[in-house]
């Protein structure tokens, strides 16, 4: 009996001690890709403005192509609104809070069923020879300590998919 209370006692300790070092985690992460393109902005910025586009080039719409969508909003740009939901890609909101054509789009991203909000931004910048596009995604993983270890691998867990839409838009824009 005495082995089985160790046991416990030693669980409790190591437990304890996860959700200590969870708490002195940074609750905050960001996630960032860059591409280079040869087309310029003008070319890139229609596939990223609109919600519909992204069906297109999106990783996430390419592993479930059965995902429900729903658009409401602007068509384009600031405003431009739209839900999915989708068994193996996870349900989610996502808004562009700002916009500046061939320049930038600025979004939020919310999946309510997890309770996480997170901002982002996808930007083109020109180059000597086209276009950089650089997507940026950060949030906050609040108080949670398993949320915290969550947020370590962030970049792991959602900067391939960046990557792979990057390059999905440039397959589609430079052929």
């Amino acid at each position: 009996m005495k082995w089985i209370r160790n046991l416990l006692v030693g669980s409790l300790v190591v437990v304890a001690v996860l959700l200590a070092v969870g708490m002195l985690l940074p609750s905050g992460f960001k996630v960032q890709r860059s591409v280079d393109f040869a087309a310029a902005p003008e070319r890139i910025y229609p596939l990223i403005a609109d919600p519909r586009e992204w069906k297109r080039w999106s990783v996430w719409n390419r592993r479930d192509p059965a995902m429900a969508m729903q658009y409401s909003g602007a068509s384009s740009g600031a405003g431009a609104r739209w839900v999915w939901k989708s068994a193996s890609e996870g349900n989610g909101e996502m808004e562009f809070t700002s916009a500046v054509p061939d320049e930038r789009i600025d979004y939020v991203l919310t999946f309510p069923d997890m309770g996480m909000r997170s901002t982002g931004q996808l930007r083109l910048e020109p180059t000597g020879s086209g276009t950089r596009v650089t997507w940026t995604n950060e949030g906050d993983m609040g108080s949670n300590p398993v949320n915290r270890y969550f947020g370590l691998f962030m970049d792991r867990l959602v900067g391939p998919d960046f990557e792979g839409g990057l390059k999905n838009i440039k397959a589609l824009v430079d052929g």
